[in-house]
């Protein structure tokens, strides 16, 4: 079968590999339907690698590089083990890739994804989503509901991420919130923030395209090319957010995610970071704010398909472009890097 494999840094390969089968009792084969492709893959292509083990295998996945990318993705249950009673052949599912322990089909952990052992489909070894079948564990599916396309299937995964930062803030019904970066999970914090019920969102982004869709989705957006982003969230919202959200990774970003909460604000920190950034603890301390990061999700799924069967976290808004697994680079991971008007590229192997 084809696969994109990746063997460092700027080096994707689509290349056949052995189609994966079953082994254990709890396992679940999966034709792959749509993959998307996750800031967290460009930042292994870009820089890597970061999650993906390049010199140890990782102690789940038994794996290292070079690895099967792709861990935002849907597919059709084609085989499963014996022991298997969450899914059938035939069922959609959506794919939570996260590798922590697990035993007799489920996460051994409450809070699995803090497991020190965690890892990815997908980024970790053991199979990805950028291929035209993958094994999986009975934990790490999730079917999916009637009225869902496979293609909503592959946004659960970042959408989890998005729900999850929500859900782990301090955020209230009625409060004020700003995200930094629009990008795919920037897009989707704002449309868990309208959920949640906060009452104004600021969004600060500097694509045109990306500016369009943030406000599209109800979004104050503030361009900070043209402006002082942080002055003017202070002067709109009369003296700063709640709750900050920092979606970009840039470590200049991260202070102006921190000044643009109020006294006794929160700031979250939702990027995967390629490199360190800086910032004066006593605006921390002086102004009792709070920073905390979240990593992935867990236990989130089924609310996520819930949320998608009212409308949020739509494909109709987020998904920019659709190609073929034969792509996934020129069309697909180059040009997000370069194209900053591209949001989600969905690849269908």
């Amino acid at each position: 079968m084809k696969a994109a494999v990746w063997y460092k840094a700027k080096d994707l390969r689509v290349e056949d590999v052995p189609e994966p089968g079953i082994k254990g009792d709890h396992d679940v084969k999966v034709k792959v339907s749509c993959c998307g492709i996750c800031g967290s893959d460009l930042h292994e292509y870009a820089a890597g690698p970061i999650f993906i083990p390049k010199d140890t295998p990782h102690p789940i996945s038994g794996e290292k590089a070079p690895i099967i990318m792709g861990h935002e993705f849907s597919g059709e249950v084609v085989e499963v083990g014996p022991n298997v009673t969450r899914v059938k052949p035939g069922d959609m599912v959506a794919i939570e890739p996260i590798l922590a322990p697990s035993e007799n089909g489920r996460y051994t952990d409450a809070k699995y994804n803090l497991s020190p052992l965690l890892g990815f489909h997908g980024l970790s070894g053991g199979g990805g989503g950028f291929s035209e079948f993958t094994v999986l564990g009975e934990h790490m599916v999730h079917k999916i509901p009637d009225g869902l396309s496979a293609e909503q299937g592959a946004l659960v995964e970042p959408a989890a991420v998005a729900l999850h930062a929500i859900r782990q803030s301090s955020l209230k019904a009625g409060d004020t919130a700003c995200v930094f970066g629009t990008g795919p999970i920037g897009l989707m914090v704002i449309d868990a923030l309208k959920a949640a019920g906060a009452s104004t969102i600021y969004a600060v982004e500097v694509s045109e395209a990306r500016i369009k869709k943030a406000g599209d989705l109800g979004a104050v957006v503030i361009n900070p090319k043209t402006e002082d982003a942080v002055a003017k969230i202070h002067e709109l919202s009369g003296g700063g957010v709640d709750v900050a959200f920092e979606v970009t990774g840039i470590p200049a970003v991260l202070n102006q995610c921190l000044h643009s909460t109020h006294t006794g604000g929160e700031a979250v920190i939702v990027s995967i970071w390629e490199q360190e950034a800086s910032f004066q603890p006593n605006d921390l301390v002086i102004a009792e704010r709070t920073m905390k990061g979240i990593i992935a999700y867990r236990h989130i799924y089924p609310q996520v398909m819930e949320l998608m069967k009212q409308g949020y976290f739509s494909g109709d808004k987020m998904i920019t472009s659709r190609i073929g697994l034969d792509d996934v680079v020129d069309k697909g991971f180059d040009l997000l890097l370069s194209d900053k008007s591209q949001v989600k590229i969905i690849v269908t192997p």
